[in-house]
């Protein structure tokens, strides 16, 4: 086992970390252009299961984007991170389910 593969990181990744700081900004966080950018950065993180990253792109992807196909994924996300324990990704689906 090579040393890289054995050493986690005990809190996220820096991408994770800098999205969730530009959407929780108030005025920033508001901007098109940083929405984008954030989902960008989350989008990995999501794939790889972190849970936190797959609520809040899941959150994004259904209120922010117009498309089906979109909002299909973004329901996905959310119901991975519900799953997976995150309370704010189970309020999310439940209204956006309803709607």
């Amino acid at each position: 086992m090579s040393l890289s593969s054995s050493i986690r990181p005990a809190e996220p990744r820096l991408p994770l970390r800098l999205a969730l700081w530009m959407l929780d900004r108030p005025t920033l966080g508001r901007t098109t252009w940083v929405k984008r950018v954030a989902g960008n950065l989350l989008k990995r993180p999501a794939l790889e299961g972190v849970v936190l990253a797959q609520s809040r792109l899941g959150q994004l992807l259904c209120s922010e984007c117009g498309n089906p196909r979109d909002r299909r994924i973004g329901l996905e996300l959310l119901r991975q991170a519900a799953r997976g324990g995150d309370l704010r990704a189970r309020q999310a689906l439940g209204r956006y389910e309803q709607a």
